[in-house]
């Protein structure tokens, strides 16, 4: 209730797993993220963890470094591309000395943040972690967020043809996994607002259901599993204590839910934690089943925990060179490469086909404000059609004639036309660029010189999706519609996108 009240009153931005906020502040608001959210962030979080919600601490501890860096950036009175580095930085910086994995915190920031990468925005983010680990190390000390346990494998053998395939498996298991956890969040970020009520009874609701769930398991199993971060239970199964396959396949499904309910029902705090969990999780299991399987190969359920772990990370985030980087970072152990990449790949690639959006764009495309799915590209491109289109078009019959169609244009300043031929858009116009011809019959209509050279394109598209379409239909401008319907018809047309609206936004985008 404390959270609900401190999300609601001071930063609504607060509630859920921050980084899609931080996403949203980078593409949507100029890179602004108050200053006031690292502060509700960390008290929100820090009570939601302390009380039992079903979330991690990395997600707040990514949107507190991206406020710290957005408020500094701010008060010195920096250009935008500054504002986003420092945002950036902020955020890798506080990942990496949350798990004591530097790399890990710089590539985060590259994968999930930085629209642009080059020497003037990477230098900074790997300053800025740098800085992070040295003050954390001091600190914390030097050993990383979890005890892993260094795979046995000698480094002159290969792995094992069997294992190999099992890991194969696992990581086809972790992108299911992960399309789950991105679907069922999201679906619960939907549903719990629409129950009766307020914020703080949806919550009550929402918490009683994980407290029924983590007092379930405390009676069968002598502890609170699916409550707080997890990482006692994830320590427990890298630890190679003997969790039942049942045991392990009902914490997978069960943390699942919990955080899902958590961060719908208003909790504040982030999906990195729960992540590693469901992977520990399903790792666990399917090295359980395997070493039952095949006891001569040499499973060790605890390496299959491992690689689980960088594997649901990679399927559920997207941001795989950091999940791959970051469980390296945290063994030590060269030998845990190869299962690592091989899992990592199947289970982005599985979770890809299945839901293209990832448990942090999901919200963002839900929202109405998606970000390009390339997001390493010009700013510019992720504003709607809507925002750029010119809006001083005409829309008139292919039978006009020139010299009549000049006229109307002259009367209202328009300088597009939208050429129609009964119900059906038959062409586009602009006077300017029409080739001069010093013969040309005064008798000629619109029709005569009206170009096909268009797509047509809904308002509520991004510049980035209208720009690929003319790419691929080798087409020079594009003809924006209110909706998306069936068969567009010139009234549907609300305006046009030319090479001067384009030059406009780029022009616009690189000073600001």
């Amino acid at each position: 209730m404390i959270v609900v009240f401190l999300v609601r009153t001071f930063a609504p931005e607060a509630k859920g797993h921050g980084v899609p906020e931080v996403m949203f502040a980078i593409y949507h608001k100029n890179g602004d993220v108050r200053g006031i959210v690292a502060v509700v962030k960390s008290l929100a979080s820090a009570i939601s963890i302390g009380s039992g919600a079903s979330v991690g601490r990395e997600g707040p501890i990514i949107q507190i470094g991206a406020s710290f860096g957005s408020t500094l950036a701010r008060m010195l009175h920096l250009a935008r591309w500054q504002k986003i580095t420092l945002l950036s930085a902020g955020a890798g910086a506080g990942i990496a000395a949350t798990f004591n994995t530097p790399l890990g915190g710089v590539l985060f920031a590259v994968e999930m943040l930085l629209p642009e990468v080059s020497s003037r925005t990477f230098l900074p983010v790997v300053v800025a972690t740098a800085t992070a680990i040295y003050v954390a190390r001091i600190a914390l000390g030097l050993d990383p967020a979890f005890i892993m346990p260094i795979a046995g494998l000698s480094s002159h053998h290969a792995v094992d043809m069997v294992q190999l395939v099992a890991y194969a498996v696992l990581g086809g298991f972790a992108g299911i996994a992960s399309w789950a956890f991105v679907k069922f969040l999201a679906w619960c970020e939907d549903i719990f607002p629409m129950l009766p009520g307020n914020d703080y009874t949806q919550n009550i609701v929402g918490m009683l259901l994980i407290g029924c769930l983590s007092y379930g398991f405390f009676l069968t199993t002598g502890h609170y599993h699916t409550s707080g971060v997890g990482y006692a239970t994830i320590q427990d199964i890298l630890n190679g204590k003997l969790y039942t396959f049942m045991l392990l396949a009902a914490l997978l499904l069960a943390k699942l839910f919990a955080t899902s309910v958590s961060l719908g029902s208003g909790a504040s705090g982030g999906v990195f934690s729960p992540s590693l969990f469901i992977g520990a999780a399903l790792g666990g299991a399917i090295g359980v089943i395997s070493a039952m399987l095949f006891p001569g190969h040499g499973f060790s359920p605890a390496e299959f925990a491992l690689v689980g772990m960088g594997a649901l990370v990679g399927g559920a985030t997207g941001a795989s060179m950091t999940a791959i980087v970051m469980i390296f970072e945290m063994t030590r152990d060269y030998n845990v490469i190869v299962p690592l990449v091989l899992a990592v790949a199947i289970a982005v690639g599985v979770r890809r086909s299945l839901v293209s959006a990832n448990i942090y764009t999901i919200k963002l495309r839900n929202r109405g404000k998606p970000i390009p799915s390339m997001r390493h590209t010009n700013m510019y491109l992720v504003r709607q059609a809507k925002e750029l289109m010119a809006k001083n078009f005409m829309i008139l019959s292919a039978e006009t004639l020139l010299t009549e169609a000049v006229a109307k244009l002259s009367e209202c300043g328009a300088q597009h036309v939208i050429v129609s031929d009964g119900s059906r858009i038959a062409g586009y116009v602009r006077f300017g660029t029409i080739p001069y011809a010093p013969d040309r019959d005064c008798g000629q209509t619109l029709r005569d010189v009206m170009s096909t050279d268009y797509v047509i394109a809904p308002e509520t598209n991004i510049l980035n999706s209208v720009i690929a379409r003319m790419n691929q239909r080798d087409r020079s401008y594009g003809i924006i519609i209110e909706g998306d319907p069936g068969v567009p018809r010139p009234d549907d047309v609300v305006g046009v996108i030319d090479t001067s609206e384009i030059a406009s936004a780029v022009v616009a985008n690189h000073y600001a």
